[in-house]
């Protein structure tokens, strides 16, 4: 049954996307670690403190809807509860002083975090884009799908682009 394989790899690629989602969470809390910017350290704790309680509710409301059984469900959990903590820990270890001389022609922490916001920006214009626009995906044949970003929603997202590039402008380093 083509629908039934479908559902069923649609658990695990949900699970899969919130783990790797996860796991860019760890890379950035890894490398905020690794700075003595006590500063960063807060905003990217509280920014993933923030979003993973409703992430999780959210992965087991849709293992639960899509019929897997509680034990599963817990498993699953358990991979993506401990996704961004392990990574977080690989990624400090990457960063830590030892490797720091390996490192030190290259800003590693600084494109560990690129790496970690660039999973975010990807994420946010291939899946959640589209659908907030109303041309969502469907596999269904018959699907029109929906007419898009209005021009003024194209304008606000261009201009939210370009805020911080303005507010960048003469902060120096």
């Amino acid at each position: 049954d083509p629908e039934a394989a479908r559902s069923g790899n649609s658990k695990i690629t949900t699970t899969l996307g919130l783990v790797v989602h996860a796991a860019a969470d760890g890379v950035a809390l890894g490398a905020a670690a690794s700075t003595s910017q006590t500063s960063v350290q807060l905003i990217v704790f509280v920014a993933i403190m923030l979003h993973k309680a409703p992430a999780a509710f959210g992965l087991v409301s849709f293992l639960m809807h899509a019929g897997l059984e509680r034990n599963r469900i817990r498993k699953h959990l358990l991979v993506f509860a401990l996704a961004a903590p392990v990574m977080s820990m690989v990624t400090y270890l990457g960063l830590s002083k030892s490797s720091k001389e390996a490192l030190s022609e290259v800003n590693a922490t600084g494109v560990a975090m690129l790496f970690s916001a660039g999973t975010f920006l990807y994420v946010a214009t291939v899946h959640v884009l589209p659908e907030v626009g109303g041309i969502a995906h469907s596999h269904k044949p018959e699907s029109t799908g929906g007419k898009g970003l209005s021009r003024l929603e194209v304008a606000a997202l261009v201009l939210g682009c370009l805020i911080p590039l303005v507010l960048s402008i003469g902060h120096h380093h």
